[in-house]
Order: structure tokens, then C-alpha cells, then sequence
């Protein structure tokens, strides 16, 4: 603006970068257009919003002004480029949305989808408004986004609603300046938008209030519904009904990870779990996600909602669907991913019908398509502070910064569990939702198409794929359609620590700790308790938790119980001429005489007992050495369960550990940990010894990194690795390492988990590409 009011010009082409798309972006510029009597035209161009405008010098200093200074809250402007219009331009009186511009001149914004806004939900349960229980009913500030988006710009042919035709009504107000819908891409009402179809088998026998009826009568009879969401079908049934919870788990299988709960309020939230002012926030916010918060004792929910755990996972409706379903039935309801185990979230009807209706009472389907596949997005609040556990509907992909920018369009496509896909371009990072673990056919296909969806949105083709360095990983043999000069090998902890420091903007070299469960190291071992010396472009490897067998592989993996059997028998040792650990009669008499003579076999001959330096299965072993854990019904259900047992427990000291130093890295060894951890369970209850087992990991951690910060000179630390999905741990971990006089981070809008894998990954890969 300094530019034209300098050369005194009073007319002006103006670019708006940004999340301005999908968010009435433009309605809201032909409103303030209008208070600063502008005239103009302002249209929709790739990924940013281009204005033209006329006014008297002060009228247009103030619209530019504006722009970014009063724009929608779900709106997010990165930049307001103002140039002179030439003068060969005519712009007519008045201001105007215009058609589109197609083109590829900026990186395009993806919009993500939003929870239904206030003003809709009072139209929704309104008996004098035309869209009166209308499933979806929609405004510029809220409904679908992402995932009805075939293609940018940001308009109605270019999405799922091409097929509905507006009716006059809605026609009026679509194109009416004055009105909430005014350029509402998804606007829709009873007589020309989607339908409700009730399936109690192959074919529909009810539409409508009738479908949404049959649907709740299923519901409070204690059945289990597939329930057509946002982003993908959903199995629901009452929260309170055991029997109907124990169905729902057994039809998935889902034999004991938590379930998470939709609330219809705030005040029903409440009853169900301690909500404070942030966990309000969150709850209420445009993106809704779901919010794990310490669940009340007296909760009226079913015991099997979150077996062995202190923690629950509440949401608020996030459609008019789940607004009129909570409404009807005056209860919460568990709202999880329609699909089987191991399998992706069904987004197709016919696919939801095959794989779904076997298990169901019925299916509540409708007609408008779903044209990218996004779960629930999941954070966590503890003492003001949210962190990100799965990113996805809500939040992806909304960009993220990149501290280096690379040369050509890079996608990186993320580890094997918790797979994300992140398109690096324009100096941004886009990542993609949350698409589960890669390991079946099925979940293979959902993770090429997610890639392809991300590219087809952002209108590129990646150049570069950077994956991880583990060649057994699914996403890793995906790469291979790359040549192999355009292919970037990252190693797995390295790709978590840089996902911290490229969220916070660190530029510099940095200590990176990456406490997580396994990763290939670049020596052929399996990695997980690293101290790493880092940068964007490599890392030394500087501390590390001393290893231990597992037993049969991903089978100790799946049975802490073995693990545990892996630190005992099998410990990397510092003190050969120490005592030998001996297990806890406990664990033996529940594992058997049979199964510890194998393992120990196993262990002593080298067989199939791959050694790991992982936080994570020391976690494990942990748990089952306590008696809390034997088998994880999912991943890390043992850590969760320890973590619950410390939760509340009064204030500990450390167990004894120790470092020591091997070809030159500093190691932590844990026998002496577990030594005393086994001595003491004798006379101290469980929450104790697993409250002093987290203080004893956080004052490792602490002294590794201060001896990295030293010899690195610096005092930024950046955590990574699903380890720090633990709570207690973590506040452990930055209190200490801040007393230290170090200056700690960890992720909050990227997952610490390998949800954040693939922005680490592509972090990484720009700042390579620099050097090549």
C-alpha cells in the first residue's frame, strides 16, 4: 500500500494469500468493499484471492487495511501484496464476486472442513426455518471444506455439491452480499441439496426424518449404527450401554483401545470429564476435535469405554447429523472410524455397505460423495498447554512453515504407523490427515490415493518423495515409483526431532531427543532412546538408551510380557560381574513355564531377537514387570496404562540409574532402574514405582541432553517420538530440562508421534535438496 500512496495512484490489484478460501473470504471482502466504498471485483485465482479496487486514497488505504487485519476467524492471511492496476483495466461502479481465475500462480490452500457454526444449530432446531432438521444445512463459516473439494478454485462445480442443483431459494441467497450463504459453496435445503437413506440391508426402506428416525430407534435399543460422517462412515452406539460397547468392540475388533465420546453440550461434556477454559476452547472451536481429558469417576458412561485408563476422549457434534442424532436421543453416544481393524476408514457407499452393514443394524447413509478420506483430529490439554496426537479433520492440510524451502515439489510419505503424506512447495508444508497404519492391501491402496488426492489438490506432481530409511516399510516401497536420484532415505528419529524444530522455527543446529518405539537406525539397528547432535541436513548420534532383545520380533512388540523377559535375560550390560536380574515370580506364574523357557532360548541362542536402544519397549516392560499389562490390545496401550497408574500418585523420587559411555555415546543403562523398580514393588504400591519410573526416564533425559547441549553449544532441545504422547512424562521432561537453563521444544499443531513423520521428513528433504 506504501507504493500506491506514494505515486498517489487510487487504483489497485491486491493479492490475498493464505487460508482464504472456503472460509467467505470473499463475501466478507465484498462487505467491507461496501463499508469503504470501494469499488471493484474480488475472484477466487488457484490458491489465493485476487482483488481489484478503486477508491479515494484514504477510502482504499483502510480496505487494504482490513483485509487482513478483520478477516473471518477461520480465515488465515500469510500475505497482502498490493500493486498498481494498470490503467487500460476498467472496473465499473460497484463492487462484485466474479468467476474465477484458473491457473497455477500460487500454491493453492486447501480449506479444512468446519464443525457446524451457532447460527446454523439455532436454524437447525428452529420449527419456523426452512431448513428446519435439516442434516446439511451449511454456512460460509461452516460445514464440509476438504473433503467435498475435487478441485481449486474453491467453487461450487469444482466440489461434491455440483450434483444439487440450487433451488430459487437458495439461488437468492447464494448470490445475495447481504446474506450469511452469500457464496456458500456447499449451500443446500430440503428441496435441492443431500438426503438421508436408511440401509437396514442392501436397499434404502427409509429417506429423510424417517432414515434419521430408524436410525435412533436403533440407537436407544442398544444396536450399532454405520453413520455417514464428514470425511468417512462412522459405527456409533450408546456410550452408556455395556452391552453395546462390547458389541461395537468386538464387530471392529477393537478388544481395549479407548473409545471416544460425542457429547451433545458443553454441560453434558462436563459430566463426563474435567473441562477446563483450554479444553473449552478446543471443544468449541471450528475444528472440533477430539479432546482426551481426565474422565470423572462417576462418568455415566460404560465401563468399557476406556479400560485401565483415567483419561477420555470427548467431542462435540460436527455436523447438523450429529447435532439432531445427540438432540433425539438426549445421551451421549461413542462416534468411532467405520472400518475394521487394520483396514481404512470407508468413504465409498458401496464399500461401506460390503464392509460395514455384516456387522451393523443399519447404515445412515446419504447421496452427497465424499471425495477425501479424514478421521477425527484428536489433541490433548494438560496445564494449558494442547498437543497434537492425530491431525486430520479440522486442521489438515492446513500449511505449515518450512524453515529451508526446497527447489522442486517434494512429497514425503511418512513411516508406517500413523501414516501421513506432506507435499512440500512454495516454502510451505502441507501435511495431509491422519491415514492409520500401513499394513494391509486395503490400507496400501488408501495411502496412494491420499498421496494422490494431496497432489491433485495442490495441482502439482512432486519432483522428489522423501520416505523413511526402514526398506520393509509399505510407504518406503511406494518411493520406489520415484527414480532412485530423486528419492531421499530419512532416518526415522532424525525425521521426528526435525519435525519439532521446523514447527518452532529453529534454523540452527540443535539437540534433538527422540524417545519412540522403533526406527532403523543408519547402523542396521533398530533405534528409539536417541540424543541426537542435529540439523535439518544430518545429526551424530550423541546418547542413547542401552539396548535389550525382542524376543520374536514385532511378537514382543505385541506382548510386553515378552519384552520384559528381553531386559531380563537379555539387558546390553555394563557390569558383568553384577547380579543377574531375576523375574518377579509374578510374571512368571502368568506367562507359564513353557513360554519363558522358549523365550529365553530364544534369547540366549540369538534367535529372531533383534536388539533395540527403544524408550517405548522399555515402557513396555515396564508395565508388564508391574503387573498392569501383559498383551497390547493396541499400540501402546502398556505405556498408557503405566502412565495411569503414576498419574495421581504422590510426588516420587527417581529409581537408580546410571550413564555410561560406549565407543564414544553416552548410554543409559536401566538394569540398575529395574533392579530397583523390582526390589522395591515388594512393599510399595504399583502408582509409586511407576511414578518414580517416569521421574527416572526424565532426569535421564535431562542429563543426556544437557551433556548434548554442551558439547553442541546450544541450548534449544527439540523432543520426538511417540513416547512423549505421555503426558506425565513429557511435563517431566520440559520442567527439567527449563530448570537446567535450556530452552526445550515439543510439537503442538504436528503430532510428537509418527503422525508427525512425514513434515519432519519433508523438512529434511528441502534442506538436502539445498545441498545437491
Amino acid at each position: 500500500m506504501d507504493t500506491l500512496v506514494a505515486t498517489g495512484k487510487l487504483r489497485a490489484r491486491i493479492e490475498v494469500r493464505g487460508t482464504v478460501q472456503g472460509v467467505g473470504f470473499r463475501p466478507f471482502v465484498y462487505r467491507l468493499a461496501q463499508r469503504f466504498g470501494v469499488d471493484g471485483d474480488v475472484c477466487n485465482a488457484g490458491g489465493y484471492v485476487v482483488i481489484r479496487a478503486q477508491a479515494a486514497e484514504a477510502r482504499l488505504a483502510g480496505f487494504v487495511a482490513g483485509l487482513a487485519g478483520s478477516a473471518p476467524p477461520q480465515a488465515n492471511v500469510t500475505g497482502v501484496n498490493v500493486v498498481p492496476l494498470p490503467g487500460n483495466v476498467a472496473l465499473l461502479p460497484g463492487f462484485r464476486v466474479v468467476e474465477s481465475m484458473r491457473g497455477r500462480a500460487a500454491p493453492p490452500e486447501v480449506p479444512p472442513d468446519l464443525a457446524t457454526c451457532a447460527a446454523c444449530v439455532r436454524e437447525l432446531f428452529d420449527p419456523a426455518d426452512r431448513r428446519y432438521r435439516y442434516p446439511f444445512l451449511n454456512c460460509t463459516g461452516c460445514g464440509p471444506r476438504a473433503t467435498i473439494i475435487e478441485s481449486l478454485p474453491y467453487d461450487r462445480p469444482s466440489t461434491a455439491m455440483r450434483a444439487f442443483p440450487l433451488c430459487s431459494e437458495c439461488a437468492a441467497e447464494y448470490e445475495d452480499p447481504a446474506d450469511r450463504r452469500f457464496h456458500a459453496e456447499p449451500i443446500a435445503c430440503p428441496a435441492c441439496g443431500p438426503r438421508l437413506s436408511w440401509f437396514p440391508g442392501a436397499s434404502a426402506t427409509a429417506h429423510g426424518e424417517d432414515a434419521l428416525a430408524e436410525a435412533r430407534h436403533a440407537i436407544a435399543g442398544g444396536g450399532l449404527v454405520a453413520v455417514k460422517g464428514l470425511g468417512g462412515y462412522q459405527l456409533v452406539c450408546d456410550a452408556a450401554n455395556e452391552q453395546a460397547v462390547d458389541r461395537l468392540r468386538a464387530a471392529k475388533p477393537r478388544p481395549s483401545k479407548p473409545l471416544a465420546v460425542m457429547a451433545g453440550d458443553l454441560a453434558t461434556a462436563r459430566r463426563l470429564s474435567l473441562v477446563d477454559k483450554e479444553a473449552e476452547r478446543l471443544l468449541t472451536s471450528a475444528a472440533a476435535p477430539v479432546v482426551l481429558l481426565p474422565l470423572r469417576e462417576d462418568a455415566p458412561l460404560a465401563e468399557g469405554i476406556a479400560p485401565g485408563l483415567r483419561e477420555l476422549g470427548v467431542f462435540l457434534p460436527t455436523s447438523p447429523v450429529h447435532h439432531l442424532l445427540l438432540a433425539d436421543l438426549a445421551r451421549p453416544l461413542v462416534v468411532t472410524s467405520g472400518n475394521r481393524a487394520g483396514g481404512p476408514i470407508a468413504t465409498h457407499d458401496a464399500v461401506a455397505h460390503l464392509v460395514l452393514g455384516p456387522i451393523v443394524d443399519g447404515v445412515l447413509g446419504h447421496d452427497r460423495p465424499i471425495w477425501s478420506r479424514y478421521d477425527d483430529s484428536v489433541v490433548r490439554t494438560r496445564a494449558g498447554r494442547t498437543t497434537m496426537i492425530r491431525r486430520a479433520r479440522g486442521y489438515a492440510p492446513a500449511p505449515m512453515p518450512l524453515p529451508r524451502t526446497g527447489p522442486e515439489p517434494i512429497v514425503a510419505l511418512g513411516a508406517q504407523l500413523k501414516n501421513t503424506v506432506t507435499l512440500a512447495r512454495g516454502g510451505l508444508a502441507y501435511p495431509g490427515p491422519h491415514g492409520g497404519d500401513l499394513e494391509n492391501a486395503e490400507a496400501l491402496a488408501a495411502f496412494g490415493q491420499s498421496v494422490r488426492d494431496l497432489c491433485r489438490l495442490h495441482d502439482t506432481e512432486p519432483d522428489v518423495c522423501a520416505h523413511d530409511l526402514h526398506p520393509g516399510y509399505l510407504s518406503t516401497q511406494y518411493a520406489r515409483r520415484w527414480p532412485a536420484g530423486k528419492r531421499i532415505a530419512v532416518q526415522h528419529q532424525h525425521a521426528h526431532v526435525a519435525a519439532t524444530a521446523a514447527e518452532h522455527g529453529v534454523t540452527g543446529p540443535f539437540v534433538g531427543v527422540a524417545l519412540d518405539g522403533l526406527g532403523l537406525g543408519d547402523d542396521g539397528t533398530f533405534w528409539g532412546g536417541e540424543v541426537l547432535l542435529a540439523s535439518y541436513t544430518g545429526y551424530r548420534r550423541f546418547g542413547r538408551f542401552a539396548t535389550a532383545p525382542l524376543p520374536g520380533g514385532a511378537a514382543a512388540v505385541r506382548r510386553p510380557a515378552r519384552m520384559a523377559l528381553g531386559y531380563l535375560f537379555g539387558a546390553e550390560r555394563f557390569d558383568e560381574d553384577g547380579d543377574p536380574l531375576h523375574a518377579p515370580g509374578a510374571l512368571l506364574d502368568r506367562l507359564g513355564e513353557h513360554e519363558v523357557t522358549v523365550v529365553r532360548a530364544m534369547i540366549d541362542r540369538n534367535v529372531n531377537c533383534p536388539r533395540a536402544s527403544s524408550a517405548g519397549r522399555l515402557f513396555d516392560a515396564m508395565a508388564a514387570l508391574l503387573g498392569l499389562c501383559d498383551d497390547n490390545g493396541y499400540e501402546g496401550e502398556a505405556a498408557s496404562r503405566l502412565e495411569a497408574a503414576a498419574t495421581g500418585a504422590r510426588s516420587a523420587r527417581a529409581l537408580a540409574w546410571w550413564l555410561r559411555r560406549r565407543d564414544d555415546v553416552w548410554v543409559y543403562d536401566p538394569v540398575p532402574t529395574l533392579r530397583d523398580a523390582l526390589e522395591s514393588i515388594e512393599d510399595t504400591q504399583v502408582g509409586e514405582v511407576a511414578a518414580r519410573f517416569h521421574r527416572t526416564v526424565a532426569e535421564v533425559v535431562v542429563a543426556l541432553a544437557g551433556k548434548a547441549a554442551a558439547a553442541l553449544g546450544t541450548e534449544v532441545v527439540c523432543l520426538g517420538g511417540g513416547v512423549f504422547q505421555n503426558a506425565l512424562l513429557t511435563d517431566l521432561v520440559l520442567d527439567g530440562l527449563t530448570s537446567a537453563g535450556l530452552h526445550p521444544l515439543a510439537g503442538e499443531r504436528v503430532p510428537m508421534n509418527d503422525g508427525g513423520i512425514s513434515y519432519g521428513q519433508a523438512a529434511i528433504a528441502c534442506a538436502r535438496s539445498n545441498e545437491r
